[in-house]
């Protein structure tokens, strides 16, 4: 490298910042939503063991290849072969242009809602507000409509903010906002969640609906094949939340464990990425299940009722419990929408950085230069977002993105590391580093994992070739998503071809580190 790398200060500071990145608005609204539509406590159950032979094995591949390589994603299997070298650019890629360009704009809703919180003013019809009123829904995604200026400006200070934190080297500029930013972001979870169980009726959703396990949603063994079929869809649903939730296919993970020291507990440090994540999201469920119950109590209706999924969950069901509230609705208001919007931005500056970082590691442009190029960039992009049917384009980029783009990385990484490289090489280098990894994860990286990766594909392409996704045109799916991801691609392959300076794919590491572990 013609240039020193950046180094996190310390190793807390790593793992807060790598905690940040996996916690965001998904580990509040998709992890209960799923929990209720998935049997409450029994998905547990699936969600641990998704954890165990998915989350954590490939945490630990990702850290691993980052730190032995210490380069980005394109830099790592550049070195590690250079006809991957377009994967490495592919997962930065479609985080980046694929992810960001659209999570700006919900992290843009939350702060328009944050302002909103404070004379609460979604009114006493949350859902007319949010569609009529605030997003001003086009009636499909061929029409645009416009943008919404209002949504366009709270986008922008997204963009602004990001890139006031990736503008500095990673030691001074991700690692000190999460110094600030993630301690903030566990009292304002506490707080919520102690404020919310004390709700009347919070109680009886969290023990009936959350924690009590509907054990024959998760049985794959059931006489009934309807049933089998059902707890299939059940477990492939938690490994993908694992997969999704702890920002794995990204090219982060690699990214942010390019810049730690020689010497690093990469064991230690997945498990305890990994098991914070979990943590929080299942933490933060207390918080969804007891105001929704809340609000199904004094309403009257049932939980089923009450509850909805993604951002309506969010946007319309929780203002319209914080209406609902005896005593202090705006100060809890504040407090949600600042908890939802710090969750957001530490998964946001991750999408860029690891972007940022592959540009300047194949090219040495200047690191500022570069971040200040991309957020004009990525704020040119993200605009058709903020247009009146830019809702519905975000729903089919996202679903063709995590459901395609990012489980076929994550398919390739592994089948890179675990026959490529071999997947030995890596636990060895992993195992020197002070934890002890046992010889099963090779099995899990070279077979386990990709396979149930393959038939999360599997599912995916089955669901959207027997029924449009959504309803949507087909011409509609193959613009916003087909051809998204395409773009993405060619952007990838474009990337790739360049050529590295021979320098820089020198192997950084001796010959008997990759000796055979006995």
């Amino acid at each position: 490298m013609t240039k020193s790398r950046s180094s996190w200060q310390s190793n807390l500071g790593f793992l807060l910042a790598a905690i940040g990145s996996a916690i965001g608005l998904g580990n509040i609204w998709r992890f209960s939503y799923m929990a209720h539509q998935y049997g409450g406590g029994a998905f547990l159950i699936p969600y641990l063991v998704a954890l165990l032979i998915a989350g954590i094995p490939i945490m630990l591949l990702e850290y691993g290849v980052g730190h032995r390589e210490k380069g980005s994603s394109p830099l790592s299997f550049a070195r590690l072969d250079s006809r991957f070298e377009w994967l490495g650019w592919w997962m930065p890629v479609v985080a980046m242009f694929g992810i960001m360009l659209y999570y700006s704009v919900v992290i843009g809703w939350c702060v328009n809602y944050l302002f909103f919180a404070f004379n609460l003013s979604w009114g006493n019809d949350p859902q007319a507000f949010f569609f009529k009123d605030f997003l001003q829904l086009s009636d499909s995604a061929s029409i645009l409509g416009g943008i919404r200026i209002p949504i366009a400006f709270s986008t922008m200070l997204v963009w602004i903010l990001c890139w006031l934190i990736c503008f500095r080297d990673i030691r001074h500029g991700i690692e000190k906002a999460s110094f600030i930013f993630m301690p903030i972001l566990f009292l304002l979870t506490i707080i919520i969640v102690a404020w919310t169980v004390t709700l009347e009726g919070a109680g009886d959703a969290i023990a009936n609906h959350y924690l009590r396990a509907d054990w024959s949603k998760i049985n794959l063994f059931a006489a009934d094949p309807v049933v089998r079929k059902g707890a299939g869809e059940v477990w492939a649903a938690a490994f993908g939340q694992i997969f999704f939730t702890l920002s794995l296919g990204f090219g982060i993970m690699i990214t942010y464990a390019s810049y730690l020291p020689e010497k690093s507990d990469i064991g230690k440090n997945a498990v305890i990425t990994c098991v914070v994540n979990c943590l929080y999201s299942f933490i933060a469920g207390f918080a969804v299940f007891g105001i929704v119950g809340f609000m199904a109590h004094s309403q009257n209706a049932s939980f089923a009722d009450a509850i909805k999924g993604g951002p309506q969950l969010a946007f319309v069901v929780y203002p319209k419990a914080i209406s609902m509230l005896p005593s202090m609705n705006s100060l809890f208001g504040v407090l949600f929408f600042m908890m939802l919007v710090i969750a957001g931005f530490t998964s946001g500056v991750s999408l860029i950085e690891a972007f940022s970082c592959s540009i300047t590691d194949k090219f040495d442009w200047p690191r500022k230069r570069v971040v200040t190029c991309l957020c004009l960039a990525g704020y040119a992009g993200s605009l058709i977002f903020t247009t009146r049917g830019g809702l519905y384009l975000l729903d089919i980029a996202d679903h063709f993105v995590t459901n395609y783009g990012l489980i076929l990385g994550g398919i390739l990484e592994c089948l890179l590391v675990g026959w490529v490289l071999q997947a030995h090489v890596l636990r060895n280098h992993i195992n020197k580093q002070g934890s002890n990894i046992p010889a099963v994860w090779n099995l899990l990286i070279r077979y386990t994992t990709p396979l149930i990766l393959i038939y999360l594909l599997y599912l995916s392409l089955d669901a959207d070739l027997a029924k449009n996704y959504g309803d949507y045109p087909t011409d509609q799916l193959i613009l916003y998503g087909g051809g998204w991801l395409l773009v993405c691609l060619l952007a990838a392959l474009i990337f790739a071809f360049s050529r590295w300076e021979a320098k820089k794919l020198k192997r950084r590491h001796l010959p008997e580190e990759d000796e055979l572990l006995v």
